[in-house]
């Protein structure tokens, strides 16, 4: 079963002008560890030039997030674009190459999806835009996993991951493990934030690495190798795309949804955090319609989010929609970790 433990994303406010060369800067320095050519680090420096000057002159609230994901390729920046602000009424004119409304440096969105080796919108006219570009160091490999859909992957899982404002590591911690028509997703939250948070949350990665069985089964091996930790709220999902059906067993407070565009159904944690004290735990059985996704997140997203008037984000990206719902409902003062997972052929172009 091959398993991805994704690493957290570096969150950059950018609310005006400076901060643009904030974000570039993180990025170059991203591109060379991750060991980037020139040619495609500055692709990627392009790419986030344009993004940050476009939230910083038309967006409110802007944010761009930086992430890195190791594969057969060499690795890949993946660059989230995130705004509150007037959204784009016509995306077929905003995307054509060359289109700009204030003559930014690559000439407009139409020159971050050429710009791009995948590219991803979703925008609605007075609720802000949500976009993901991701550049590979070199050319993609047959099934290389990055945090969208692989080739010949049955499903398409996308994450994101951002600690509490001013800690330097995330608290939180996710990770997916995929066999065929099978794959299992891991949300933990260690207790409070800061490294001892990010130890208890990475603790639980680790057995869910290798740990078999029912999901209760690996989260009762987890609680036990986990008291010396301060504790962590973990939730594991399995989903079979055969039987069409779902396995959850939670304890604390990571919340899961089923949501399709006709039904919205909550996946149940039970009290406790595993490390500490939960009582005896048991998996939860639901169906899984074919058309249907799964949303885990920890207690750093409010878990009152809706996606009433944008049901055109279910087909889009998986990070794209995990960055949507990060956008609508971080609360800004914790770990905050969004999953999405779902069949992969019902990604969006």
């Amino acid at each position: 079963m091959e398993m991805k433990a994704m690493g957290p994303h570096l969150a950059i406010p950018v609310i005006e002008p400076t901060q643009v060369g904030e974000a570039r800067r993180a990025a170059a320095r991203l591109t060379l560890e991750m060991g980037f050519d020139e040619l495609s680090a500055g692709r990627a420096a392009l790419v986030v030039t344009e993004l940050g000057t476009n939230l910083a002159r038309h967006a409110k609230d802007g944010m761009l997030l930086l992430g890195c994901t190791a594969n057969d390729a060499g690795g890949t920046l993946e660059i989230l674009s995130l705004d509150h602000g007037p959204g784009i009424t016509d995306l077929r004119q905003s995307l054509a190459d060359g289109h700009s409304t204030g003559g930014s440096p690559g000439t407009g969105l139409g020159a971050v999806r050429r710009l791009a080796n995948d590219f991803h919108i979703f925008s609605l006219p007075g609720n802000g835009t949500a976009i993901v570009a991701r550049i590979h160091a070199k050319p993609a490999t047959a099934g290389a996993f990055t945090h969208g859909q692989g080739q010949g992957q049955t499903f398409s899982v996308g994450g994101i991951c951002i600690p509490a404002p001013g800690e330097t590591v995330c608290g939180d911690s996710w990770a997916v493990r995929m066999n065929g028509s099978k794959a299992r997703v891991m949300v933990a939250d260690g207790l409070g934030h800061g490294p001892q948070a990010a130890e208890a949350s990475q603790a639980a990665t680790q057995v869910f690495a290798t740990a078999n069985g029912a999901p209760h089964a690996v989260l009762e091996r987890a609680h036990a190798l986990m008291r010396s930790t301060r504790g962590a709220a973990v939730a594991i999902a399995e989903l079979d795309a055969t039987a069409n059906s779902l396995l959850f067993a939670g304890a604390g407070n990571i919340a899961g949804r089923l949501l399709s565009g006709v039904d919205d159904r909550t996946l149940m944690s039970q009290h406790g955090t595993l490390g500490v004290q939960v009582r005896k735990l048991a998996d939860a059985s639901y169906p899984w319609p074919d058309h249907a996704m799964v949303v885990l997140h920890s207690d750093g997203i409010t878990s009152r989010w809706n996606i009433d008037g944008a049901r055109g984000i279910l087909q889009q990206d998986p990070t794209l929609i995990a960055g949507w719902l990060l956008r609508s409902g971080l609360r800004g003062r914790d770990d905050a970790t969004v999953v999405v997972i779902k069949r992969a052929r019902e990604q969006g172009a």
